[in-house]
């Protein structure tokens, strides 16, 4: 399985009609720049799918079966937690430090997190990123992002809370090592290999969560500007991504590779899934116990449980992430 990636060579036609060759250099992928990343925008995104009034994007492809689906996965009852415990100390890669204040008297306390970046467990609403000043389903941005919060597309219309069935694409499993490099692209074809090997498969209102070993190299290591240089997704894996109904997608820093050799096009995974697609990212999860469990167990699908705080307006919301095998 090791040697997989060095002997294919097969073509991958991609959902949205963009081909790629086995492992040809990034350069060869598209999107490669901002036209190609706008051709893609164009022809994957979910605009009006759901309805002009939509604020759910691919969620609503969580149905009630789909529910009761991911319920009889919770076999042995074992919960798993996803969150990495709040960073408190500034460093490369925690700009905004988690603040935890105690009280007069020391029996109640005050948080304060400024969520969104590479440090902290959260999960990013649907109005969070934009495109040429417009968001999911084509609001302009003065009609949703206000100094009062975001008027649609809220954190708080997750209230209701996610249950579906998650996968792990344990990446560096897949390639026998404890952690992928930063800057490791993650292309359609290792997506595939890992479906066989772990004999899973994606499909309609999965979430799925991608690991790249970060906080295992971090714990090693100790911590780098993972911002500028991570492992990921590449942007091409996207239309793939759609065509298989994944309804959220995670990882354990920001789901997309960086650089993301895709010339002048920041977060280029971040804004297909998010404001073309409709769907909600999990960030920096630490996905470590969760894959020493599914290995143990050798199982890598399990119930999720997605419960981010109903603030109104919300860009996003810290949560703690749960699975259940």
């Amino acid at each position: 399985m090791r040697n997989l990636f060095a002997t294919l060579a097969v073509v991958v036609i991609l959902a949205s009609g963009f081909t790629v060759s086995g492992q040809a250099p990034a350069t060869g992928r598209a999107p490669r720049n901002a036209d190609e990343f706008d051709q893609m925008f164009q022809q994957i995104k979910n605009w009006g799918r759901w309805g002009a009034n939509d604020e759910l994007g691919t969620v609503n492809l969580i149905t009630a079966e789909k529910r009761k689906q991911a319920l009889k996965l919770a076999k042995t009852g074992q919960t798993v937690s996803l969150v990495h415990n709040p960073l408190t100390d500034k460093s490369v890669d925690n700009a905004s430090p988690f603040e935890h204040t105690m009280n007069a008297g020391f029996t109640t306390d005050r948080y304060s997190v400024s969520y969104h970046g590479y440090s902290h467990s959260h999960l990013d609403a649907l109005c969070h990123i934009l495109y040429k000043n417009q968001t999911y389903n084509g609001y302009e941005r003065a009609a949703v992002n206000t100094d009062k919060g975001c008027a649609k597309l809220g954190i708080h219309n997750l209230k209701q809370g996610i249950i579906t069935r998650g996968i792990l694409l344990d990446m560096p499993r897949l390639k026998g090592v404890p952690y992928l490099e930063p800057g490791t692209a993650i292309y359609q074809e290792d997506i595939e290999a890992w479906e066989k090997m772990a004999g899973v498969k994606i499909g309609s209102g999965d979430a799925i969560l991608l690991r790249t070993g970060r906080w295992a190299r971090r714990a090693k290591l100790g911590p780098w500007a993972v911002g500028g240089h991570a492992a990921g997704f590449h942007a091409s894996v996207v239309p793939f991504l759609k065509a298989r109904g994944a309804a959220i997608v995670g990882s354990d820093a920001a789901s997309e590779v960086t650089p993301t050799m895709v010339e002048g096009v920041n977060l280029p995974v971040h804004t297909l899934l998010i404001t073309a697609l409709g769907t909600n990212i999990l960030d920096n999860q630490d996905l470590e116990a969760l894959a020493e469990t599914a290995a143990h167990l050798k199982r890598w699908e399990f119930m999720i449980t997605i419960n981010p705080m109903p603030i109104t307006g919300g860009t996003g919301s810290p949560l703690n992430t749960l699975a259940t095998f």
